[in-house]
């Protein structure tokens, strides 16, 4: 379990001192690979020696001493640089964890499969989530139950790797196993309550019940060294009701808590020899989750509510189905001693929305209860090769250059009328033009006029425009590594990008990294590195209609290349840039290390969703009122960032009695500001509205100035005990109302606790317990109207609202 706080937090510092011990000198828990490929593309380099932080995580020895079943919560409680909150409220988001890396956006850490990019999720978050207005990489498509280790290159990195590696890549490799049968069977569940005052209710005291299964199979195919490793993993998770008492409180939610799901996985990893000095690989996946979650109740009275249908009022269901798949294939070969790897790399993901238990209220009794709310999906396909060769210059020179050609494509799949459509008392779909006689009211109201009754599902309103966008992309890039002596090497990366909807770009890197002693080594690196703006981004489009203080508005979140952008003057989309900074040094002693690695990351024109602009907007108002529109949003090169911090570990590890005792105290301290708001020409002075203050607070809060962690590992003989301690630091957003309004969520303490048994070398069992002490975020007991983000008592934060929970996790082979 040791592992997790250093490989995954501190930039591969610790992995010197690990890769320098053997597995009896540290627990089998925390178990290091020494080979790392992430960041150097030399064949030699190990993690030990890498100009660059690099580390290595053994997945499958920490996921057993866990109740994580998911890699985002895995990580989550285990590196305090890495964040990702389980959402309630948020939509498509409900079923995605959207994941930060050192505080910057979801879309800003790139993800690997087996050193292959991995497609992006289809999904944009947008509502009651952070992460707002980015995409990103969804690492819960990825079964634990196949993956072998992760490597972590905590560095910028996109004159390596391109676009989305601006705050680092993470590379997930998958299980290589060429014989046996490997199960692991588990077991949780929540143990509910209440976190003081009863404040909040849950509808049992055992919830969010949890079994997930997964067998991973290895065989030999042939005699040449071929095999195949083939992985089913199934999760079925109850969902968890943390409500605020009814009796205390009146809040916007009646069902608060996570979403319950079913997830089913299958991945394969097959490598074949063909042939002397020529391979064929592949790698195939496939995911189907299933997503059940509940929306911001409607009371009997509400204006979107039917009471004929629903007497006592109705929580919206929104049945969220993600198919993943993707589909690697490639040639290893030499070419005149360059070691060649060419392959074409294809993935997709789409997103269905079922609404349910909902109406669209100007139906009334006719209308349905259930609707097809469209959704979204995502193509990428990579083909590309790699070439590496090591020279003899001074004490080695490596030299690696390669092409990439990607071919993306994004698609909204239009739902059902119903979803989306607003009628008037004659059945007909609401126009600008529909008479505001003919509009259907709320008798219930108790307003004069009448309220307004509200157009499509509600919960969820469905797409109501189909889109079909594709772009393309070239790269090519070489990094070298030298050598200069035994005890310093250099490396220098360059990458040239072409995207097809926005033009060029070339980045650089400069790594360095020197031994002054055989137990401290110093090591640096500065690079640029950008981020091209995705295809949901650009093209991502959704108006519906709502109301507000009684009155029916038309809201449009308008795509970047739309007339209206173009009208207003939102400039169309282009690259982010960055600039990234880092040192750091480690020192070892063999029990003893403490390694520090400071980072610096300058980000421009970072990608967000503006606030809502309305027809008063002196600028652009009478260009909204002209197209029909109350109110817009839209895609933007909103803002400049900075990012500094600094990551901090000491380990020790000593013989007690007849077992062995490893302690980790690891720390992350991270500070980002907002250093510049880029409103467009139109829109000068209007900051406040293009980017909010509690949107910038949303921004800021997306990882907590300082996250610790303390990990104590007791080992002796067939028994093991495991304790981990995580400090989250306080956490201020800011509520609808203004500066005022805010919510703050004071620092927290976690406790997980573990203990295993080897029954024998085919047959152990870990029982234990996830916040022990059923810790929960602060009680925004003054923001119960509404005003927090999730509409319940308390927001995503920390960790989370589940409370404590009870596990066990069986794991056997033969």
């Amino acid at each position: 379990m040791k592992i997790i706080y250093t490989s995954v937090l501190f930039l591969g510092t610790v992995s010197m001192f690990y890769s320098q011990n053997t597995n009896d000198t540290i627990s089998k828990e925390s178990k290091i690979e020494e080979v790392s490929v992430t960041g150097s593309r030399n064949k030699k380099r190990t993690v030990t020696n890498t100009p660059v932080p690099v580390d290595i995580i053994d997945i499958k020895q920490v996921s057993q001493s866990t109740g994580q079943v998911e890699v985002n919560q895995l990580l989550q409680f285990s590196a305090p640089s890495f964040n990702s909150n389980k959402q309630s409220g948020s939509d498509g988001a409900d079923a995605v964890d959207p994941a930060t890396l050192r505080g910057l956006g979801p879309d800003q850490t790139l993800l690997l499969l087996n050193g292959k990019r991995y497609h992006q999720s289809s999904l944009i978050n947008l509502f009651g989530t952070k992460g707002r207005g980015n995409t990103g990489s969804d690492m819960n498509t990825i079964p634990i139950g196949a993956i072998k280790r992760i490597e972590v290159l905590r560095d910028g990195a996109s004159a390596q790797y391109g676009s989305d590696a601006i705050a680092g890549v993470i590379n997930v490799i998958l299980n290589d196993r060429n014989q046996g049968f490997e199960g692991n069977a588990f077991y949780g569940m929540n143990l509910f309550k209440s976190p003081g005052n009863k404040d909040v209710v849950s509808e049992h005291k055992i919830d969010g019940t949890t079994f997930d299964f997964s067998g991973n199979l290895g065989t030999k195919i042939g005699n040449n060294g071929g095999f195949g490793n083939f992985t089913v993993e199934f999760i079925n998770k109850e969902r968890t009701i943390r409500n605020a008492n009814p009796d205390r409180y009146t809040t916007s939610r009646e069902k608060f808590g996570d979403a319950k799901s079913q997830n089913f996985y299958f991945f394969g990893n097959i490598e074949l020899p063909l042939s002397d000095g020529l391979k064929f690989y592949s790698r195939q996946g496939f995911s189907q989750r299933k997503t059940n979650a509940y929306a911001w109740t409607r009371t009997a009275d509400a204006d979107g509510n039917i009471p004929e249908v629903y007497p006592n009022g109705f929580n919206p269901i929104e049945d969220t189905s993600i198919t993943d798949f993707t589909f690697d294939n490639g040639l290893k070969f030499k070419v005149a001693d360059w070691d060649v790897d060419f392959y074409n790399a294809f993935g997709s993901n789409r997103f269905t929305y079922q609404i349910d238990n909902t109406i669209n209220a100007t139906l009334g009794i006719k209308s349905p209860t259930s609707f097809n709310a469209g959704g979204h999906s995502l193509l990428q396909n990579t083909t590309g090769f790699n070439a590496a060769k090591q020279f003899g210059v001074l004490h080695g020179l490596n030299i690696a250059f390669g092409s990439e050609f990607r071919y993306e494509q994004f698609e909204i799949i239009k739902g059902e009328e119903a979803s989306y459509a607003m009628y008037d008392i004659n059945g007909n779909i609401v126009t600008p033009n529909t008479p505001q006689a003919l509009l259907v009211t709320n008798p219930l109201s108790g307003t004069t006029p009448l309220s307004i009754r509200p157009g499509g599902s509600q919960g969820f309103p469905g797409y109501s425009q189909e889109v079909n966008k594709n772009r393309n992309n070239f790269a090519a890039y070489v990094d070298t590594e030298l050598d200069i002596t035994k005890n310093w090497m250099i490396s220098v990366a360059g990458r040239f990008e072409n995207y097809s909807d926005f033009g060029s770009t070339l980045n650089g890197k400069f790594a360095t990294r020197y031994a002054i002693t055989p137990q401290f080594a110093f090591r640096g690196s500065v690079s640029t590195g950008f981020r091209a703006p995705s295809l949901a981004q650009k093209y991502y489009s959704l108006q519906f209609t709502n109301f507000q203080g009684g009155d029916l508005v038309t809201i449009q979140l308008a795509s970047n290349d739309s007339d209206l952008a173009q009208a207003v003057g939102i400039p169309q989309l282009k690259q982010e840039t960055s600039v990234n900074g880092s040192a750091g040094f480690t020192f070892n002693t063999g029990k003893f290390t403490a390694t520090v690695d400071g980072y610096y990351i300058k980000v421009k024109d970072r990608i967000v969703l503006t606030g809502n602009f309305n027809q008063n907007d002196d600028a652009i108002g009478p260009i909204l009122a002209e197209n029909h529109i109350d109110q817009a949003q839209f895609f933007t090169n909103a803002m400049d960032t900075r990012t500094k911090g600094v990551d901090i570990i000491v380990s020790y590890t000593e013989n007690l009695g007849n077992g062995k005792l490893s302690a980790t105290l690891a720390g992350n301290y991270n500070e980002m500001e907002i250093t510049k708001i880029n409103t467009s020409e139109k829109l000068q002075g209007k900051e406040n509205v293009y980017l909010s203050p509690r949107e910038r607070a949303f921004i800021l809060a997306s990882a907590p100035k300082t996250k610790v962690n303390l990990n104590l590992n007791y080992k002796i003989s067939k028994f093991n005990a495991n304790v981990q301690l995580v400090r989250f630091d306080k956490v201020k957003l800011i509520g609808y109302k203004g500066a005022d309004d805010y919510q703050l969520y004071g620092a927290k303490v976690t406790t997980d606790i573990s203990f295993g048994y080897e029954f024998s070398k085919n047959l152990n069992l870990t029982i234990g317990s996830k916040n022990l002490f059923n810790r929960y975020p602060t009680l925004q007991t003054a923001h119960v109207d509404g005003n927090t983000e999730s509409g319940g008592i308390f927001d995503p934060v920390q960790m989370g609202f589940a409370g404590r929970q009870a596990f066990a996790r069986l794991n056997f082979k033969f």
